[in-house]
């Protein structure tokens, strides 16, 4: 039960809660609200589309018990939109973002319980969407499924904002153009663990994909998006198709701008990377991670002296802020879940 749970211990993995949220359609018909029902297995077709060829969706966010006592999404529209963008790639139809929202509101509602204090860590909540209707030859489902799950976790850093050492794949790459890179596509990840793997068991926190056609140009950091900073100029990969758009991006980016800094969207070489004064990456999960070092080939760059540096711990601290409300939100950025 949720008031067992140590909230100290909490870490970014699974802890099964009370309550999911379903709905299904199929491929003609308009998506209708859906049930909460018990958090549990489902029922599904061996034939499913998203088993057999991979034709599903997730989406990853947080709800936030603020310091004024309210629980809030950060951006969550913005979550709907990326995952009707990805619908359109694969074939899908798009939840319309009405019933997104009410559902994870819905989700997170009945599940308030295991929302974590303030400054515990956040509820992360799951949003999929799936070719569940049987299918043998290679086309879209007959029918679908969307369905919400929450889960609560801890601070993805113990202790403070660490930073960490990171290696660049010379070998696999994460997407090309053309593909599915810059939607959040199911398939779009298994294929990363085994690099993550082994980079992890040579001591490193994750890997850093470069693009497939010139083996140049940064893309992402294992699932999260890549910063960096150089004479005072933050700088990030374009968005060209083959890296996610992500949400956390987009808020460093407006957080940075209305800071008075410069940012350069364009394309992001290893070697001037590695040639910055500091370097971070970002996504729902961490927020923001402080890069402390990279590493290609035989060569190894550091930065700093191993701590974030001055512009990643401000962004840092400014994003945390809004989303704990201890700042203020400038942006309109926080959507309260009706209590």
């Amino acid at each position: 039960m949720a008031e067992e749970i140590d909230w100290d211990s909490l870490t970014f993995s699974l802890t099964p809660t009370d309550t999911m949220y379903l709905t299904e359609t199929s491929a003609d018909d308009p998506w209708m609200p859906g049930n909460l029902r018990p958090y549990g297995p489902i029922e599904m077709s061996p034939a499913a589309g998203v088993m057999n060829y991979g034709q599903g969706l997730f989406e990853g966010m947080k709800a936030y018990r603020t310091s004024k006592g309210r629980v809030v999404f950060f951006r969550p529209e913005e979550n709907a939109r990326r995952m009707q963008r990805g619908a359109d790639r694969l074939k899908m139809p798009p939840v319309p973002e009405s019933i997104f929202v009410d559902a994870v509101e819905q989700c997170v509602q009945a599940n308030l319980k295991w929302v974590p204090p303030t400054g515990k860590g956040a509820m992360y909540v799951r949003p999929l969407l799936m070719g569940s209707g049987a299918v043998l030859g290679v086309s879209p489902a007959p029918s679908y499924t969307f369905l919400v799950y929450v889960t609560p976790v801890g601070p993805y850093f113990k202790g403070g904002v660490t930073a960490i050492d990171l290696l660049i794949s010379e070998e696999f790459h994460r997407a090309a153009p053309g593909g599915s890179g810059g939607v959040k596509a199911i398939g779009n990840y298994a294929p990363g663990m085994m690099p993550s793997k082994n980079a992890k068991a040579a001591g490193f926190a994750e890997v850093i994909y470069l693009d497939a056609e010139t083996h140049t140009f940064v893309e992402e950091v294992g699932a999260a998006n890549f910063f960096c900073v150089k004479d005072g100029v933050l700088y990030t990969p374009e968005l060209t198709g083959t890296i996610l758009p992500g949400i956390t991006r987009d808020s460093i980016i407006q957080l940075a701008r209305h800071n008075g800094m410069e940012v350069q969207e364009t394309k992001v070489s290893a070697q001037f990377a590695m040639a910055a004064d500091e370097a971070f990456c970002c996504g729902t999960a961490a927020v923001i991670s402080p890069i402390g070092s990279i590493t290609k080939g035989e060569s190894k760059v550091t930065y700093g002296d191993g701590q974030p540096g001055s512009v990643t711990q401000q962004l840092y601290n400014q994003l945390v802020g809004i989303q704990n409300e201890t700042l203020e939100d400038l942006f309109g950025w926080l959507h309260e879940v009706p209590l």
